[in-house]
């Protein structure tokens, strides 16, 4: 059946398919498969023209907030691994992070041929990038060439032989070191939350993720426990034991700024009392550290402050392990390279060794 419109120009391959709630025809493009739903809009509207020609064009198209890819096509495996268990099983940020991914691999990828995919075009999209954003991206084709192997969409995973760029090892996240947190203190009186913010992060190691969700609750008998939403490990931290462990750091002032802070569910609760989203908590505390001075530097940083502060006093791998909740050892080192380096050099004077910085007395900044 041909559809004409505006001079007798034709559309071919559109079927009706009743009526959308505007009153528009419904029409579906038939020569994909499955057939593309064109969009609520009349059928000779720029917005219904585009979408006619994306679908026969073999191009993904969008309808009501949807994406449709042909079968068979890079953009369609994609989208079946984003709705699946392995990637639904992911912590939320790491979810976040691999959508925005996916997305862009769509824009470059959708209408190829998954089945024709190979090591060698992965590998020339990824030298686009830089060593952490190309290994970043690696990831997610590893992830998604084991699961069209395990699913039977291919034979062969195109991403197992794509070796990862040499990258100084880092996170991207600098410490912050005690300067830091006395520049920080020092504009945060006590009594307002980015204080208390940065005394949580300080004295628990918690990902800014993680310190959202803290509260009373998170607190029993001097001890916080709560799971690691990235990594579901375990963190065990003696916030308000007696007697307080020697390589731990004294956390009266964050027990000052929780008393003086409003009483909620969650420590780091909005004006409103609500939980804070992760995202928007990151973005707040950055903000935070620039208005006191500090550029460059992220919450992520605090954690390993708090790292490097429990290796210079003493603190053996497995301490460290249990407080900030990594799972291997490799983890543990690499977030105490500061310390280990500079008891290197001090050698055995070392635990005599003491920062000027460390020693300002934090009563003096509490106001």
């Amino acid at each position: 059946m041909r559809q004409s419109f505006r001079g007798g120009i034709r559309l071919k391959g559109l079927k009706p398919a009743g009526r959308w709630p505007s009153g528009n025809v419904r029409y579906y493009y038939r020569y994909t498969t499955p057939a593309t739903p064109m969009p609520d809009a009349p059928k000779d509207s720029p917005e219904f023209l585009r979408a006619y020609t994306d679908a026969a064009a073999g191009k993904p198209t969008k309808v009501r907030g949807k994406i449709r890819h042909r079968t068979g096509t890079i953009g369609a495996g994609i989208r079946a691994f984003l709705a699946s268990d392995a990637y639904m099983a992911r912590a939320t940020s790491t979810r976040a992070r691999w959508r925005s991914f996916a997305e862009e691999f769509e824009e470059f990828f959708a209408t190829a041929r998954l089945a024709d995919l190979e090591p060698r075009h992965i590998r020339r999209y990824l030298a686009q990038f830089g060593p952490h954003p190309a290994n970043n991206r690696l990831k997610l084709w590893r992830a998604m060439g084991r699961w069209w192997v395990d699913n039977g969409l291919l034979d062969a995973d195109p991403a197992r032989d794509v070796r990862k760029r040499a990258a100084p090892e880092s996170d991207g996240h600098t410490p912050w070191t005690a300067a830091d947190a006395t520049a920080f203190r020092y504009h945060w009186p006590i009594g307002s939350m980015q204080r208390l913010a940065f005394e949580l992060l300080a004295q628990t190691g918690a990902a800014i993720g993680d310190a959202v969700t803290l509260g009373p609750g998170n607190l029993r008998n001097g001890w916080l426990t709560y799971r690691r939403t990235k990594s579901k490990t375990l963190c065990t931290v003696p916030l308000f034991v007696t007697p307080r462990p020697a390589y731990y750091p004294s956390s009266e002032d964050l027990r000052t700024c929780i008393e003086a802070a409003p009483k909620h569910l969650t420590w780091l609760s909005t004006a409103r009392g609500g939980s804070r989203s992760p995202k928007a908590a990151g973005q707040w505390f950055s903000k935070a550290a620039r208005e006191a001075g500090i550029e460059g530097k992220t919450a992520h940083g605090v954690r390993k402050y708090l790292a490097t502060y429990m290796a210079e006093h003493g603190a053996t791998e497995a301490q460290r392990m249990a407080i900030l909740g990594h799972d291997t050892t490799a983890q543990t080192r690499d977030y105490s390279k500061t310390a280990d380096a500079r008891k290197i050099i001090q050698g055995t004077d070392f635990d005599n060794f003491s920062d000027p910085v460390d020693n300002l007395s934090h009563n003096a900044l509490k106001t």
